[in-house]
């Protein structure tokens, strides 16, 4: 017995079409956002980079780009790039300050008063000047404009399943919980935001959080 093919209404047929045509050019569109956005941003801040590169340099020794494992899209793992705003030993103090750690449930380290940040790295960690080597890693794939924070390794492990949802999207530079307080947002809420994004992510929602990202940046709030 053959089945009997189902005639759909034109109105059905175009409906579905128009939405297989999104959800092909929704990706390339945002790629293209991207990759054009960031070498634009990186030519255009070239000579901020210069001046905060040398006063890095000036105020302490070391690197002055801190690379820092990162998860990403799928939980595959990439090295995210930042301008250093803190001693170059900051990893091993951190051990020592894990008992000041002011985040209520303990999955991310957040300190007001960090005693690693040094004199330049308050005022680019202030004005978010420290991510923008992360342009090189939404050109290179890595990361995208919008999209979840990329977490840190030890943050992963310690996720429950719902948390797991976060890594079904490439991380961003900035997000919802970024132009909504940063830092000052409770981990369970930043984790609730990302998922309203990849519930909803668009191009022209890309666009709306990428413009909101400019008065949170200058606002600062939550920037520690």
């Amino acid at each position: 017995m053959t089945k009997s093919k189902i005639n759909l209404p034109l109105r059905v047929k175009l409906y579905k079409l128009m939405w297989r045509v999104r959800f092909a050019i929704t990706p390339l569109a945002k790629r293209t956002l991207d990759v054009s956005a960031s070498v634009i941003a990186l030519i255009l801040l070239s000579p901020i980079l210069l001046i905060v590169t040398a006063l890095i340099k000036l105020e302490s020794k070391g690197e002055v780009i801190f690379k820092q494992n990162r998860v990403g899209l799928n939980g595959i793992p990439f090295t995210m790039f930042k301008l250093r705003s803190m001693s170059c030993d900051a990893e091993e103090k951190r051990t020592s300050l894990e008992a000041s750690n002011e985040t209520a449930n303990g999955v991310i380290f957040k300190i007001r008063r960090d005693p690693r940040i040094t004199r330049v790295g308050r005022i680019i960690r202030r004005t978010s000047i420290d991510e923008l080597p992360q342009l090189l890693n939404v050109i290179k794939g890595d990361m995208s404009l919008v999209g979840p924070r990329p977490p840190l390794p030890n943050e992963v492990s310690q996720y429950s399943r719902a948390d797991r949802l976060r890594l079904a999207v490439t991380p961003g530079i900035t997000c919802i919980w970024q132009i909504s307080g940063r830092s000052d947002i409770p981990f369970k809420q930043q984790v609730k935001l990302d998922i309203q994004y990849i519930e909803k992510q668009n191009l022209w929602f890309d666009l709306w959080v990428l413009l909101k990202t400019v008065p949170a940046v200058l606002k600062a709030r939550g920037a520690y």
